[in-house]
């Protein structure tokens, strides 16, 4: 399969699909001003929807780099995680306290993950 790139912008791809596999830029919540529950929520549905377009899914996920404002809210976070990842599918995953691009911003999430064949 040749490498295809979706959604491309002079910055970046929203997605990059090579061989069996798909990249997905960083996703970010509808809402920049919800909490970190409606944040994380909506970074997940742009996540299924983003996967869904290019032909894969979460219980495709190979991995996931989860970037928080503020560790303190990694409980909150998790709870939405952990209902959202399919259970026996999580994938590997990080979560690391960063600075966010925007200041409203708390959850921000990179994904790679495997065509769904």
């Amino acid at each position: 399969m040749p490498l295809q790139r979706f959604e491309t912008g002079v910055r970046m791809s929203r997605a990059v699909v090579h061989h069996d596999t798909v990249y997905l830029c960083g996703q970010v919540a509808e809402d920049r001003h919800a909490d970190i529950t409606g944040q994380t929520e909506t970074m997940l549905a742009k996540v299924d929807a983003l996967l869904e377009s290019v032909g894969s899914d979460r219980g495709h996920l190979l991995s996931a780099t989860l970037y928080l404002k503020d560790m303190a809210l990694f409980e909150e976070m998790n709870r939405v995680w952990d209902a959202w990842v399919p259970e026996g599918k999580a994938p590997a995953r990080a979560c690391v306290e960063a600075r966010m691009a925007s200041p409203e911003l708390l959850v921000e999430i990179s994904v790679v993950a495997a065509l769904a064949s």
